[in-house]
């Protein structure tokens, strides 16, 4: 059985927790839908890779959005 951690949430939850410095409301529900995706296939070995990858990529384009048009301001 899969022991979930307060670690292994917190990673998993990662891009979520990383799309909360955007401005984008969908980037959050695309973060937090992967995270959750994440965490249910956490139970196979290397499961959670992908949604977790997917996760990240949108947040950190949804976070250099964020400082770019606060740059250009």
């Amino acid at each position: 059985m899969a022991d979930v951690t307060l670690g292994t949430l917190l990673i998993l939850f990662l891009p979520f927790l990383l799309s909360l410095f955007g401005q984008s409301a969908q980037a959050k529900m695309l973060c937090l839908i992967s995270s959750i995706l994440g965490l249910l296939l956490s139970v196979e070995e290397y499961g959670a890779v992908m949604p977790w990858v997917l996760g990240m990529i949108v947040a950190a384009v949804s976070v250099s959005e964020r400082i770019r048009h606060r740059l250009m301001v």
